[in-house]
Order: C-alpha cells, then sequence, then structure tokens
C-alpha cells in the first residue's frame, strides 16, 4: 500500500518566472534555510548540455534534524534524516519527482506540473509515498505525507518572498 498526495503551490507570476525560479540555485537555497535544513548541497544542471530546451536537472541532497518524529519512527531514521530530492524538468512545465532516504526502506516518485492562468501559476505536485516496512509502513508513510506537504507549503511562502524580491 501507498499514501497518495496531491498539493498546489500558487505564485502571483507568469509561468516563466517561476520556472526560472525553479532552476535558480539560490532559490533553493532559501527554500532549504525556510525549512531549516541542517545541512544541504544543491545542484542544477541542463539535462542534456546538447540539446538547447532539454530541461534541467534539480538535485538537493539535505540534512534534516529529526525533530517532532514519533517514536514509532525514531527508531528508523535516527536523529537526523538524509534527504535526496531529484527533480528531472522535461521542459519548463513537467518535471519527475524522486525523494529518498538513502540506506532507509522508502521513497516517494510522482509528477510536478506548472500551469499559468490569468499571470498566476499553480504547480502541482503528484506524490506516491512508499514505505516498505512491514506492520508500521502504512502509519509512516501518513506521516511522511504531512511532512511533506509542510516541506511545501515552506517552499511555497520561499517562493513568494523570492518572486516579491
Amino acid at each position: 500500500m501507498a499514501k497518495q498526495v496531491r498539493h498546489h503551490l500558487t505564485y502571483d507570476a507568469a509561468l516563466a518566472e517561476v520556472a526560472a525560479m525553479l532552476a535558480d540555485p539560490a532559490f533553493r537555497e532559501a527554500v532549504c534555510e525556510r525549512q531549516r535544513v541542517l545541512r544541504a548541497t544543491v545542484a542544477i544542471e541542463p539535462a542534456d548540455a546538447e540539446v538547447v530546451g532539454a530541461g534541467t536537472r534539480v538535485s538537493v541532497d539535505q540534512v534534516q534534524a529529526a525533530r517532532g518524529i514519533p517514536s514509532f519512527a525514531t527508531k528508523f531514521v535516527g536523529d537526523e534524516i538524509h534527504i535526496v530530492q531529484r527533480e528531472s524538468w522535461r521542459d519548463d512545465t513537467t518535471a519527475d519527482l524522486t525523494w529518498s532516504i538513502p540506506g532507509k526502506p522508502g521513497e516517494m516518485t510522482g509528477t510536478s506540473r506548472l500551469h499559468e492562468s490569468g499571470g498566476r501559476t499553480t504547480q502541482t505536485v503528484d506524490l506516491t509515498v512508499k514505505v516498505s516496512i512491514p506492520l508500521v509502513g502504512g502509519r509512516l508513510e501518513g506521516f511522511i505525507a504531512d511532512l511533506l506537504i509542510k516541506a511545501l507549503d515552506a517552499e511555497a511562502r520561499a517562493g513568494r518572498d523570492y518572486l516579491a524580491g
């Protein structure tokens, strides 16, 4: 069994501005700061350096404190959680997403899509959260999904600040 998450982030900006923001390492670093990440490395590069417009690859390798984690989850993650976030943007509107916790039996996979209407851009994130641990996997999936939504809300706040600045 897996947990499905759909979340919308809305920006008062054109799609091209939001796409540029998502490809800016300074924005990704601001998101990490907003999420209170302990350590992070951000890498953004063209998906294919030989092809103009081939998309972008984003990687955010981060370590977060395991604050507020229920006791049943603590034994699986420890005091810190290492998370690797990867985004493969096919173009300015669509990306394949993967979040993993190296060495742990779980991951999140899905897509991110940008859509502009009336000068506002909505980013729709669809993810499947899967934890392959008997008995507690479903509880962990729900907990991770809740944390993910909080992280996406922090990203949206960082994005609105970025676009306003």
